[in-house]
């Protein structure tokens, strides 16, 4: 009953923040205006519909599918893992998608082709950090040299992130690569969503599925050997899924860091550790945390600042917290 109450008051407060962030921002518009526009569907003011529709709305949106979709990526890989300091970068894929980009805008492609690249970069990398550990994994524990797969793999992606920084112009590429690297949803358009919501459905259903399988996961390898789990199975789905749903969101919003790991545990911390109910949970505070924090972004200061940037500076002393007040139970 109670996980049933937490789910219904965190979607209230996410529709609620969705409403109110529209009227959030640097060009005002009156509670009157944003009510009239809502049940009209536009307003008599051109530039109101088109600061409402055409530039908050699409941002807004996209803040809740990227952070909703870190955080369950987040909740799965640290379900999997058995491993609350788990992200879901673990295995390389934000170093691949900033190397995509980081290519894409070095060979000045549209925008649309930089998003694929950086949205290939982070599958392949991912691909690549599973390749290495099944050669590896005859003779070490699979799931430690995944880890350190995932850990080697992003190294290298890193160290060809700062090998397109070097050659990039000083004066064009070079900083519209350390933007991008930053995170930022202020390029989000309507036109992007559709593709985004289409990969995270197809990767967010197996992760849904399988939650039961993860709890068990939670009790250890043989737990789950003992009850009829293919383990290797259920990794290898959880892997492509919580993988294909980052690479897809990365790749519209740059790399934001924290989410995947810090949303997780105040779930977790809410609703305890069966992913049934901390997955969707963890969606929905995620989508709640990124468009809280995109609102600070675009309101703290005169110019605007990279999502990244607020994401750590918040996000680090709100973690602090989360550790203090929860308990190794619930881990």
């Amino acid at each position: 009953m109670k996980s049933v109450v937490v789910l219904a008051v965190a979607v209230v407060v996410l529709l609620l923040l969705v409403i109110g962030s529209l009227a959030v921002g640097r060009y005002p518009v009156s509670i009157m205006a944003l009510a009239l526009s809502l049940v009209n569907g536009a307003n008599d003011d051109p530039v109101v519909s088109t600061v409402l529709f055409a530039v908050r709305l699409p941002r807004i949106l996209g803040a809740v599918l990227v952070g909703g979709a870190l955080s369950l990526a987040g909740a799965a890989y640290q379900g999997m893992f058995r491993n609350p300091m788990v992200s879901p970068d673990i295995l390389g894929v934000s170093a691949g998608a900033g190397f995509g980009a980081a290519l894409g805008i070095l060979l000045s492609l549209p925008v649309f082709f930089v998003q694929l690249s950086a949205f290939t970069g982070g599958l392949g990398a991912v691909l690549l950090a599973v390749t290495v550990s099944r050669a590896a994994s005859k003779r070490h524990e699979g799931i430690l040299v995944l880890v350190l797969s995932g850990i080697v793999i992003s190294a290298v992606f890193s160290a060809l992130i700062s090998l397109m920084k070097y050659v990039a112009d000083p004066e064009s590429k070079l900083p519209a690569i350390t933007y991008w690297l930053m995170g930022s949803l202020a390029d989000i358009r309507m036109a992007d969503l559709p593709v985004v919501l289409l990969f995270l459905a197809a990767g967010a259903l197996p992760l849904l599925l399988l939650t039961w399988r993860l709890n068990v996961l939670s009790f250890g390898d043989d737990d789950a050997r003992s009850l009829g789990i293919n383990i290797a199975a259920v990794r290898g789905t959880i892997i492509v899924a919580a993988s294909l749903i980052t690479a897809s969101v990365i790749s519209i919003s740059g790399l934001i860091g924290w989410i995947g790991l810090l949303v997780p545990h105040a779930a977790r911390l809410l609703v305890g550790p069966d992913h049934r109910v901390q997955l969707p949970l963890s969606f929905l505070l995620g989508g709640i945390f990124l468009l809280l924090f995109d609102n600070l972004s675009r309101t703290l200061f005169p110019v605007e600042i990279p999502i990244g940037i607020v994401t750590a500076l918040v996000g680090a002393p709100f973690f602090i917290a989360i550790l203090k007040f929860s308990s190794r139970k619930a881990w």
